[in-house]
């Protein structure tokens, strides 16, 4: 049987933590979400991600919170704090 994805509410505004919950479990890394600095860049000395990952996170983004991430959206793929911030403002009110 297929698993449901619960849709996040419109009114409701995700946490940075959130958004870590959901790339630790997406990309399924041995980190504790709490030990994740939402600050840190996501790619490089950051959390250390490349493009495939990326990828698999705009599709998570897109079925969890229905925000449709674009290539024009890279920057906002700084850091979790970024990303967010990003998510929240494309969310519909």
């Amino acid at each position: 049987m297929p698993t449901q994805v619960k849709q996040e509410s419109a009114c409701d505004a995700i946490s940075e933590s959130d958004l870590a919950r959901l790339i630790v479990d997406t990309l399924h890394l041995e980190l504790d979400v709490k030990d994740v600095d939402p600050a840190a860049p996501l790619f490089g000395d950051g959390l250390g991600l490349d493009s495939i990952d990326m990828l698999e996170i705009v599709l998570s983004i897109s079925k969890k919170y229905g925000v449709a991430l674009r290539s024009e959206d890279r920057p906002a793929f700084t850091s979790i704090r970024a990303l967010t911030a990003h998510i929240n403002r494309q969310r519909p009110k």
